[in-house]
């Protein structure tokens, strides 16, 4: 019977709670992307919205990460549900890794993979489709050499020119290069290495600051902090790699320019271990400000995927604790300045 005496007031305390929790609800959603998983572990998801508008998402799975069984799955969002996953690519006896989906303008949905024993030694693979990710066209081994994006999407601009951030994990450096389409990806030109002064960078994630200027971020194996690169002739060359403001533990992330203008970046806020994973927002690209955190418990939080759709909304998949891939959705209005 506490507060009795006051009883419409505290209703109405309630319902003022009820109403920004529900508002905080339907800013910010989260799901798992398949659950149960059909794989006992999984990891590298991707995440694209379709020309029907819906989602798609794809990942690596298997028992573990480099075990021969491990082949690149998938699953759609079709209607705001998430549809049974399927199995999308399978190399014979080897692993499959980072999946990368994209739409370079033509009409094509493309799923670009990585296949073999270790990053040091595998073989870049591609795929097709002409109906949404419905079907699918059959495997294409690149030459060697040749990766196209690593694990983030790459940048999308006009008439056809993709810029694809991708990088070199040798056994004793790293280092990042750029990948150049001008014929929505049939041909490929290679630019680089892009290296910062000390160490090796590895996976960068393309934006584009204004016309022929873009920019690249990617996760460094010796500095603790993200690195970042500057091209101003639309990717064909690029600067030596700086340190930003961010820690970074040597772990994936993924950066989005908003339809308004500003950055949004999503990576793991620490020097060290992947959680937790933290979205900070930039007005220039330079100068970080901390937004939110999507994880902090104890685990795995890693190798986020982030869009904005084309109603506004930012949608992130990210590994959860090797078990699960996990989708999060920000409305429109929450990004509001």
């Amino acid at each position: 019977m506490l507060f009795a005496y006051d009883y419409p007031q505290n209703n109405r305390v309630r319902l003022s709670l009820l109403l920004v929790l529900s508002a905080a609800l339907r800013a910010q959603t989260a799901e798992f992307v398949a659950d149960p998983m059909p794989t006992p572990s999984c990891h590298a998801s991707t995440i694209v919205e379709l020309a029907s508008g819906d989602l798609m998402a794809a990942w690596f799975g298997g028992t573990a990460e480099n075990r021969p069984d491990v082949a690149i799955w998938g699953a759609r969002r079709h209607q705001g549900k998430w549809q049974p996953p399927i199995e999308l690519a399978r190399e014979p006896n080897i692993a499959t890794w980072n999946p990368v989906l994209f739409r370079p303008g033509d009409g094509l949905l493309w799923l670009y993979y990585k296949f073999g024993p270790t990053p040091q030694q595998w073989t870049a693979a591609r795929m097709f489709s002409r109906d949404d990710g419905v079907t699918w066209s059959k495997p294409e081994h690149l030459p060697a050499g040749l990766y196209g994006p690593i694990r983030a999407k790459p940048l999308v601009l006009p008439k056809g020119v993709i810029v694809s951030g991708t990088s070199v994990e040798s056994y004793n450096s790293w280092a990042a290069w750029v990948e150049r389409s001008t014929d929505f990806g049939k041909t490929w030109t290679r630019h680089g290495p892009i290296v910062p002064p000390e160490g090796g960078i590895i996976q960068p994630s393309v934006v584009q600051v204004d016309g022929g200027h873009l920019r690249f971020y990617a996760r460094s194996d010796k500095a603790a902090r993200i690195c970042v690169s500057d091209s101003y002739d639309a990717g064909v060359t690029w600067t030596p790699a700086r340190l930003t403001e961010l820690p970074n533990p040597n772990s994936g992330i993924d950066v989005v320019r908003l339809k308004d203008g500003r950055y949004v970046m999503v990576y793991n806020h620490t020097p060290r271990g992947r959680t937790p994973l933290n979205l900070a927002i930039s007005s220039d690209g330079d100068h970080w400000t901390p937004w939110r955190t999507l994880e902090s418990d104890t685990g795995e939080y890693s190798y986020p995927a982030m869009i904005q759709t084309s109603d506004g909304a930012l949608h992130i998949t990210y590994t959860w604790r090797r078990q699960k891939i996990k989708h999060v959705e920000i409305a429109r209005d929450s990004l509001t300045r």
